[in-house]
């Protein structure tokens, strides 16, 4: 018998403009980094994770100006609270998929194919069971789960800046995990949210969607960014030197 959560999100603060949100009773696969980002004229939510809980009443106390969502892809572990903002911001090649999910019958419980199981096996994922851990409340049922259509208020392409105020972030198009993956560079500080493109745990480049070849070219790109701090779409932050071995064991494995 799946147990009740005594609450749905874990909430940390990283320093005085950023704070991290996740789910801790998500599997790991699943389990998304949302970021919050304090701006002096509007703030930024990275992500939003899977739309299990209401996002902006969980973290009511984060918001104290106009927030901006933004997809770093449209995958549905990163873009389940999407529906619940105003304003979101998403690359332009995968706009359409935040508008209009694909992934709108996605189900809570195992409901991978054999051949997606094989893959995200072989990456080094385990995944036997339902998506999540707990239930949010008694009585959820997990069949009712769905990602609900977003409106889309911003479409971006590489090289557009996003300016909250004192914080300005340049995105970058980082195809290979998916067709329309970004980052946000802050070129100011070194800091960048790189989605799925890169993070310290196994990356996925096997899907339907993904693009092998594509994923190259963004771990060169990556690898000569001058980053102190990489807080990634999961797995925990880290630093250029990690970020370098992170590069070059993919495109030893890859290129």
């Amino acid at each position: 018998m799946i147990p009740i959560a005594e609450r749905w999100f874990d909430i940390r603060k990283i320093d005085d403009d950023i704070t991290l949100l996740t789910e801790p009773h998500v599997i790991p696969l699943m389990r998304c980094n949302i970021w919050h980002v304090r701006g002096s004229e509007r703030d930024l939510l990275i992500d939003t994770g899977m739309g299990i809980v209401s996002l902006t009443e969980a973290a009511r106390h984060l918001f104290d100006k106009a927030v901006t969502a933004v997809a770093t892809h449209t995958h549905a572990d990163h873009i389940g609270s999407h529906h619940e903002f105003d304003r979101t911001l998403v690359h332009v090649a995968e706009a359409d998929n935040l508008a209009h999910p694909t992934e709108a019958g996605t189900l809570l419980y195992s409901d991978f194919s054999q051949d997606e199981l094989i893959k995200i096996r072989v990456a080094g994922y385990e995944i036997d069971g339902d998506l999540i851990t707990a239930l949010p409340h008694a009585g959820y049922d997990l069949r009712s789960y769905r990602i609900r259509p977003a409106r889309v208020t911003e479409i971006v392409a590489d090289g557009d800046m996003v300016d909250i105020g004192n914080r300005r972030f340049e995105i970058l198009h980082l195809p290979g995990h998916s067709p329309g993956s970004m980052g946000l560079w802050e070129a100011a500080s070194g800091t960048l949210f790189s989605g799925d493109a890169l993070y310290d745990g196994p990356l996925l480049d096997e899907l339907d969607h993904s693009d092998i070849p594509a994923y190259v070219r963004t771990m060169r790109r990556l690898r000569e960014l001058p980053v102190r701090v990489v807080h990634a779409g999961h797995d925990p932050s880290f630093g250029r030197e990690r970020l370098v071995e992170l590069c070059d064991a993919y495109l030893a494995h890859r290129a």
